[in-house]
């Protein structure tokens, strides 16, 4: 637990979709801290937050959560799980909303690191304190080197630091997080779609021919943005992601140590290790 961190004081966890909402409550309960889930209507998983108390909310209550979340005694506030970025039409107006909406039209204009440290400075006004998970829950960030029995060899490496040159260079444009190298070739840049998309389009270009080397080279690579708000979006793998890599005939996964969330970390290594894969955490 970090000094920024209120360890008396319930913690409210604004959750999307995915298990890290659950893990990071389950991690919260170990410690002997108070987790409450406010939990995002189309995007939280309902049998899972059954088990924890919470409070169901629709996207741009800000009205009505952040009355319920003082209601709960919530002093810290963390950010977790999946979202996927709204119209301003596609909000639900409340009272509170209303009166935020000229922040949050202003946050919606630009990319999402941008859109989130737009809207935590809306909660911060209303006196929340805003953390990131290496403040409550820094076991769910992964450590540096390989977790898996296989390490990246030379070819590897050396791709991975393309990747890492690569994203250090798109980092202003506030884009992706993730990039695609397979033997010095950027083959693919994270966008809009996301990291799951991003190994589909890879594998649709290896059935088309279009990349010509033999399954098992090549990496995927994960990096939080240059100056990133560390409290958010930080760049997350698990299970799934391990799929998507066999999919796209890669031969492993570079991703900066207590920088990237990892899901589900034990399934996903030892599903690494049946495929072949490496799981490695980079230096800062």
């Amino acid at each position: 637990m970090t000094a920024g961190a209120d360890s008396s004081s319930t913690v409210g966890i604004i959750a999307g979709s995915g298990v890290l909402p659950f893990s990071v409550a389950d991690l919260l309960r170990a410690r002997g801290r108070t987790p409450f889930l406010f939990a995002i209507r189309g995007f939280c998983d309902p049998v899972r937050v059954a088990q924890y108390p919470h409070h169901w909310v629709a996207l741009g209550q800000v009205g009505r959560l952040t009355r319920l979340m003082r209601a709960e005694g919530c002093g810290d506030i963390v950010f977790i799980g999946g979202l996927v970025r709204p119209a301003l039409s596609e909000i639900r107006l409340d009272l509170g909303t209303l009166r935020a909406i000229p922040a949050i039209a202003k946050a919606l204009r630009g990319g999402d690191d941008h859109l989130l440290t737009g809207i935590s400075r809306i909660f911060e006004s209303h006196g929340f304190r805003l953390v990131g998970i290496q403040d409550v829950a820094p076991e769910l960030l992964m450590p540096e080197g390989s977790i898996t029995r296989l390490a990246p060899d030379a070819d590897a490496l050396a791709d991975i630091a393309k990747g890492r040159d690569l994203m250090r260079a798109i980092s202003p444009f506030d884009v992706g997080q993730a990039v695609v190298v397979i033997d010095g070739h950027v083959v693919a840049v994270e966008d809009i779609e996301g990291t799951d998309q991003l190994l589909a389009r890879v594998a649709r270009l290896r059935a088309d021919k279009r990349i010509r080397a033999r399954p098992g080279r090549g990496v995927l690579v994960k990096t939080p943005k240059v100056q990133q708000d560390l409290r958010f979006d930080l760049p997350t793998l698990g299970p799934k992601t391990i799929d998507g890599i066999v999919a796209a005939g890669l031969a492993g996964i570079g991703i900066v140590a207590g920088r990237t969330l990892v899901a589900e970390a034990d399934v996903m290594t030892e599903k690494a290790d049946r495929a072949g894969l490496f799981v490695t955490g980079l230096p800062l």
